[in-house]
C-alpha cells in the first residue's frame, strides 16, 4: 500500500477520493473562452488550494461547459465542492471579466451557472479513462468547430 502514490495520507485516513464534475454555463452561453477561460481555471484552483482539495485535471467543453477531476479529502462533500467552486467562481468572474455582460447583462440576480451539476466517484481502474476523456475535451471541440463550418 505504501507503494501507491494515488493514496493521501491525513492525519487519521487514508484515502483515494476522485470526483468527475462537470457544470454549464446559464442557458449553454459559449463564454468559457479567451481571458473567461483563463480567469476561470485560475479561480478554480484557487479555490481548491484554499478549501484543501486539488484538481488534477480541468477543460472547457463547447465554450459552455467545464470537467473537472477533483481529488479531495473524505471530510469535504461533494455538494460542499462544488458550491465553493461555482459560486466563488461565478462572483470572480463578474468582476474581472466584463465582457461577461453582454451574455450576462443583469447586474442583480444574474446567474453565471446553470444551476445543476454532474458528479461521479472515480475508482482507480477507471481514472486514467476520465483523465483522457478531460484532456480531449478541446480536441473534441476544435474537430467539432471544423465540422460545422463545413
Amino acid at each position: 500500500m505504501k507503494g501507491n502514490n494515488r493514496l493521501t495520507y491525513g492525519r487519521t485516513s487514508v484515502y483515494n477520493l476522485n470526483y468527475h464534475i462537470i457544470w454549464g454555463t446559464k442557458y449553454r452561453n459559449k463564454v468559457l473562452k479567451g481571458n473567461v477561460e483563463i480567469e476561470l481555471k485560475q479561480s478554480l484552483n484557487r479555490i481548491a488550494l484554499k478549501y484543501g482539495f486539488s484538481i488534477p485535471h480541468m477543460e472547457i467543453g463547447k465554450d459552455d461547459h467545464i470537467h473537472l477531476l477533483v481529488s479531495a479529502p473524505p471530510k469535504l462533500s461533494v455538494t460542499n465542492i462544488v458550491r465553493w467552486l461555482k459560486g466563488i467562481s461565478a462572483k470572480e468572474l463578474f468582476e474581472k471579466c466584463p465582457e461577461l455582460q453582454q451574455s450576462y447583462w443583469k447586474k442583480k440576480d444574474r446567474h453565471l451557472w446553470s444551476p445543476s451539476y454532474y458528479v461521479e466517484s472515480i475508482g482507480t481502474t477507471n481514472e486514467k479513462a476520465v483523465k483522457k476523456y478531460i484532456d480531449e475535451q478541446k480536441v473534441k471541440q476544435v474537430r467539432l468547430d471544423d465540422t460545422e463550418s463545413n
